[in-house]
């Protein structure tokens, strides 16, 4: 018996839901398919966006996998566990249009654009650049390396963006960002091409050029919309940037990412959101180009090369980055392993096209309707930044003016009412978060979810702000009357 086909029956999971028929047609998207997952009765899940959501046959893949793993576990980590890692890899690569040797597995995005930033090697007079919009651990990331007490160390920029904006409008004030802060560097020179490599092309001459480093989100965390990002890396390639993308929201959710066409300098997504594979899970793509730069993994792995090793890897693999990847101490791998299972089920549902159109359609439908009954508006009307999530704005009251109305303080009570009344009074959840002035829901749309559940959502959000006027917002409200 091959490693792969593992028939273990653990009892563990429910029987019925585990799995599937893959020859016999699916239920309808819908609630149809919600008992092929393991919610709790009754729990109203819009929010698949934060933690992602593993159908159950992913669940008992998963289950197997461990099971095995305690049955023999020298067997398991030295042997059975290696061949499955490499299909994972496979799988991912042709899902997102890379080489299998350009793609590892990591735990999250957040640890892949770590990985990434860190392996850098930072002069004075580099730049690296985030987005007020940048999730909040990538931005803090960005933030420490340039406040690190030894020296040399990156100037961190950010770019303001106040959503809605077109993406015409998003590429305009990227281009006018990187310009304005060029000009803060005169006598600067910047390239993407390593220090090393341009010193040998040009005999010497460019050893002193700098790096300039852009963090971009492909879709941004909150609020939930898409960016332009292939423009952007576009962009980044003509100003001689480094382009680092935190895709992740992207697997599973963006259809044909094709990053050999968008050859970005680094891209990461993660597989356990958006893609149904077990959490936690991400892919970190490093394209052959630039895989001397990540000169160690994060934990830094046995695999690790040093330059005073004396029989290094081939040119062509000089910092072994594969197989740095390939084991970092020991950890549960189970989740790397249930991507074949997640997409298998994926195929089965219909497949990336026939999901996503039915993920995005609901989206935009029931962000309508989210509008419609708080008497509010939507982000994205033209669904330009609309792929699977929508964000509508909540009935509470819009300030002009920063601080005009919410205080540090209050942000952090209401943000806490919104969590603490949605899971335990409502059985339910969907994302909430305070832009331009403004408090909004952001809702994921799910193959299990339907029109219906945007409307319960709705009676909680209404019901949870008459709350928060009537108490944290009284005051203010009391002096607008």
């Amino acid at each position: 018996m091959s490693a792969i086909e593992l028939p273990l029956s653990t009892g563990l999971l429910p029987s019925e839901y585990h799995t599937y028929d893959s020859s016999k047609k699916p239920p309808a998207l819908g609630h149809a398919v919600r008992p092929y997952w393991a919610f709790d009765p009754g729990y109203v899940n819009l929010n698949h966006g934060s933690y992602g959501s593993a159908p159950l046959p992913v669940m008992f893949r998963f289950t197997e996998l461990v099971t095995l793993a305690e049955r023999n576990p020298d067997k398991f980590h030295r042997i059975t566990y290696m061949p499955l890692l490499i299909e994972s890899r496979k799988r991912i690569a042709e899902l997102v249009g890379a080489r299998a040797d350009e793609i590892v597995l990591v735990t999250n995005a957040t640890h892949g654009v770590n990985e990434v930033l860190r392996n850098f090697e930072w002069r004075e007079g580099d730049v690296l650049l985030s987005a007020t919009t940048t999730y909040g651990a990538v931005s803090r990331t960005a933030q420490y390396l340039s406040d690190r007490s030894e020296a040399p160390r990156p100037t961190h920029h950010v770019i303001e963006y106040t959503f809605p904006m077109s993406h015409t409008e998003l590429i305009d004030r990227f281009r006018e960002s990187i310009k304005k802060i060029k000009a803060l560097y005169p006598d600067t020179e910047f390239s993407d091409v390593p220090s090393d490599s341009v010193t040998a092309q040009a005999g010497g001459s460019n050893v002193k050029k700098n790096k300039f480093v852009a963090v971009i989100d492909s879709i941004v965390s909150n609020p939930g919309v898409l960016l332009p990002w292939k423009e952007l890396v576009q962009i980044c390639k003509e100003e001689g940037i480094w382009s680092v993308i935190d895709g992740a929201h992207s697997i599973g959710q963006e259809v044909d990412i094709n990053l050999n066409e968008a050859k970005p300098d680094f891209f990461i997504s993660n597989c356990h959101k958006w893609l149904y594979v077990k959490r936690s899970c991400a892919l970190l793509y490093v394209p052959k180009r630039n895989q001397h730069l990540i000169k160690s993994s994060i934990p830094t792995s046995h695999a690790y090369v040093s330059p005073t090793d004396s029989h290094p890897p081939p040119p062509d693999d000089v910092t072994n980055f594969v197989g740095q990847h390939e084991w970092t101490g020991t950890m549960d791998q189970g989740p790397f392993l249930t991507v074949g299972a997640a997409l298998n089920f994926r195929k089965w549902l219909g497949g990336e096209a026939v999901i996503n159109a039915y993920c995005h359609n609901l989206a935009m439908e029931g962000g309508q309707r989210l509008a419609e009954i708080f008497g509010t508006k939507v982000m994205d009307v033209t669904g330009e930044l609309t792929l699977n999530m929508t964000n509508v704005l909540l009935p509470l009251p819009v300030e002009k003016f920063k601080g005009e109305i919410y205080n540090s303080q209050n942000l952090v009570a209401i943000n806490t009412v919104f969590r603490e009344k949605l899971l335990f009074d409502w059985n339910s959840y969907a994302g909430h978060y305070f832009h331009a002035g403004g408090w909004w829901t952001r809702c994921s749309a799910q193959v299990w979810n339907e029109i219906s559940d945007f409307e319960y959502v709705s009676k909680a959000f209404i019901a949870i702000c008459e709350d928060i006027k009537l108490t944290i917002l009284a005051n203010h409200i009391a002096s607008e009357s």
